[in-house]
């Protein structure tokens, strides 16, 4: 298992500071020791509409010189809209986001069925749009229903487009439309229907179904389509002993069972990446804080993962 930095983190949204540039995240990445960059396509950061050919070059090129894999594209999609515009431009976005990671030479685009969006010009700090999670049980009103059967017509239609490329996609496991847990963005992806959708899951996704038998469940059921997946570097500290500890998770209330998931992963030969991700505002005295809270709450998540993976190879 290999360990990547997704270009969130440092995209200056939910911290005091500037964003950071792709070529600055490339070195940011190598110097807290990730493997790779995951990027996602928003500014001001790597919005497609900004990278000409000649910085995808150059992109490429700074990533290759410090050995940082560019290993996955991670698009806002959203295939839910009920006016018919909404969908058009999301598929437009979606062409382009395909084209970006052909320069890139990346193979992995992830996709969202349905993305709320990100408020960050009305406050201090980003937020996202309110959304509603789901339940666990299933819900088919008609309204409903044609919310699901949007996102799967338009999840075919970039995955066509993919195809063409020989590019991978793959669904993640959140919310709105795809309710909590793995069942619904397995569901879906066998409904899409397409050799070149897979999965990315999640376990902090899964909020408050943390047991090991849940994960096992989830692992057993969706291993086979696995092909990416994150963790969040927002709910770790260390203790009075200098040990590094999880905090509960801002969204559930749980600890995340990352030890489970770790093992299930493993016990399936996962080969992909553990992609790290600080999207949620950071503060510290309840105060808005700056970039050198993110650089540390990076660094311990991943330090505490990497021992984790450690551990699981030699029980």
């Amino acid at each position: 298992m290999k360990f990547a930095l997704l270009t969130v983190t440092y995209g200056g949204l939910f911290y005091k500071g500037s964003a950071l540039s792709l070529e600055q995240q490339i070195h940011k990445a190598k110097d807290l020791g990730f493997d790779g960059l995951a990027i996602e396509t928003k500014r001001p950061v790597a919005s497609p509409l900004d990278l000409s050919k000649s910085d995808r070059e150059r992109v490429k090129k700074i990533a290759g010189d410090q050995g940082i894999v560019l290993c996955a594209v991670e698009s806002l999609s959203n295939f839910a809209g009920q006016n018919m515009e909404e969908r058009e431009n999301n598929l437009a976005m979606m062409r382009m986001v395909l084209e970006l990671a052909k320069d890139l030479g990346i193979e992995l685009v992830k996709i969202f069925a349905a993305w709320p969006g990100i408020i960050n010009d009305e406050e201090e700090v980003a937020t996202y749009a309110p959304f509603e999670r789901g339940n666990y049980y299933k819900r088919s009103s008609p309204a409903e229903l044609r919310c699901w059967n949007r996102c799967v017509a338009g999840i075919r239609e970039v995955a066509d487009m993919a195809a063409d490329m020989n590019l991978v996609l793959a669904l993640q496991n959140h919310a709105p439309v795809l309710s909590k847990g793995y069942e619904d963005a397995l569901c879906m992806m066998q409904e899409v229907d397409r050799k070149n959708v897979k999965l990315c899951i999640d376990v902090p996704l899964f909020y408050e179904r943390q047991s090991d038998e849940y994960i096992h469940e989830a692992i057993e059921k969706c291993g086979s389509y696995l092909v990416h997946t994150h963790y969040g570097a927002w709910n770790f500290s260390k203790n009075e002993k200098g040990e590094i500890v999880q905090e509960p998770a801002p969204s559930s209330g749980n600890v995340v069972n990352y030890a489970a998931f770790i093992e299930e992963l493993h016990n399936i030969g996962y080969n992909g990446y553990l992609t790290s991700e600080y999207c949620l505002p950071v503060y510290k005295h309840h105060q808005l804080a700056g970039i050198e809270e993110i650089d540390y709450a990076t660094r311990i998540s991943l330090q505490y993962m990497k021992q984790l993976v450690h551990h699981t190879l030699l029980a």
